[in-house]
């Protein structure tokens, strides 16, 4: 397949230009891949842009990260690819600034926090494609059998769980720090506590004295009550999480709006409310982001900003957004989605976008710092945990790898 997508289009003029566009699959299932959407949306484009074909190739998120990977490698980079992560590949030199693509009112149009992800040296490589925050989910049953009412600070959570616990709730509070997605969970708690993976200056602070603090807080009075549930944190990965949360045995987690559809398919009543935070709702929650990117090797940048401009239409932004359960990433069509009165429970999601904060994707360190906080963190609340030295081995490896680059 990666053959299929190494020949180039057209010398680069409007005629007979082909472009390659690699992208992930959102979907569950052949009757709602990804695939369908770029096919629809491919052929209203080339229907309005004679001589501009659009080739689209749709690859499991297991997958697309490594295929584009490969594809760069062999020297066959395609025009675009939608993938899960960008600044390796705008390090190398090898992309288009999104000002050399876009057209000021498309770039305009992203929701700041995002635009500002997507950039290194403060210039934008990384177009946000699809986005997400996190809100706490709660059974609404069992809150209701306990009376019960959704927590707004730490030390209200940790009454809700006691009582949880006290009434035989296997999971009270699902903490996974696991190597599936520790570095959300962990950034999640971060941000409650005051703190965060960077400074306001955007240097590694993970052995800041908030986060610190934090951790130990998790351990001793989270994970040390025995409120956790039976599966130490560090081997508890999202998945197993959720589906615990889908069967009734979860009292409370961070989710995501994938969960509600899940929670919905089991019949499991659930309610949602911002992070709690360490004295009352956290100032900020995590945000995520996929990634659009154009590559310069085929010398596409007209064609390519083109197609882009007609992507991040507000109409299929949405169309994509509420196929998917996930949230726009520009302007216009969050304003839209948060009109729509068939959108409440993904409005409150919305509500979080604008301030929550993001991995700091724009470093090309963060892939191995990632992958350090997915092999680590769950020790900082192991009984014998030490979170202050682990979190510095954390940030040290940190600091080194920013240095070698």
């Amino acid at each position: 397949m990666a053959g299929v997508l190494a020949g180039c289009g057209g010398p680069g003029g409007d005629d007979d230009v082909t472009l390659k566009l690699v992208a992930a699959d959102y979907g569950d299932s052949a009757a709602n891949s990804s695939k369908k959407y770029w096919d629809k949306l491919a052929k209203g484009f080339e229907a309005e842009n004679p001589g501009i074909k659009i080739d689209v190739t749709v690859h499991s998120w297991n997958d697309v990260d490594r295929e584009v990977k490969e594809m760069v490698k062999k020297g066959e980079a395609p025009d675009l690819a939608q993938i899960g992560a960008y600044a390796d590949y705008a390090a190398q030199g090898k992309l288009y600034e999104a000002d050399e693509l876009l057209s000021i009112a498309t770039q305009a149009d992203f929701l700041a926090p995002l635009s500002q992800a997507g950039e290194v040296n403060r210039v934008q490589y990384g177009m946000p494609f699809a986005s997400s925050t996190r809100l706490l989910f709660y059974n609404t049953k069992l809150f209701k059998d306990a009376n019960l009412t959704p927590p707004q600070s730490w030390s209200e959570l940790q009454a809700d769980a006691k009582a949880l616990k006290a009434r035989g709730v296997k999971i009270p509070y699902a903490l996974p720090l696991g190597s599936e997605e520790a570095p959300a969970e962990t950034l999640m708690w971060m941000l409650s506590g005051g703190g965060g993976y960077t400074d306001n200056v955007g240097s590694y602070d993970i052995d800041s004295k908030q986060n610190a603090k934090t951790f130990t807080w998790l351990r001793d009075e989270l994970v040390g009550k025995g409120l956790t549930g039976p599966t130490p944190p560090g081997k508890l990965n999202r998945a197993d999480a959720f589906a615990a949360f889908t069967r009734g045995e979860v009292g409370m987690l961070n989710g995501h709006p994938t969960l509600m559809k899940m929670a919905a398919k089991k019949g499991v009543k659930f309610g949602m409310v911002p992070a709690p935070g360490i004295n009352g709702k956290a100032q900020a929650t995590m945000g995520v982001a996929d990634w659009m990117m154009a590559f310069k090797q085929n010398g596409h940048r007209k064609e390519a900003g083109k197609f882009l401009d007609y992507v991040y239409s507000k109409k299929n932004v949405l169309e994509f957004s509420n196929e998917y359960d996930i949230l726009p990433v520009t302007t216009s069509a969050s304003e839209a989605m948060a009109a729509d009165r068939g959108h409440t429970d993904l409005g409150k999601f919305l509500e979080e976008l604008p301030t929550s904060q993001l991995y700091p994707v724009g470093k090309t360190s963060w892939a191995q710092v990632s992958a350090d906080i997915k092999q680590d963190i769950g020790r900082t609340v192991d009984k014998s945990g030490d979170p202050a030295s682990i979190l510095r081995r954390i940030q040290n490896r940190a600091l080194s790898e920013e240095n070698a680059e």
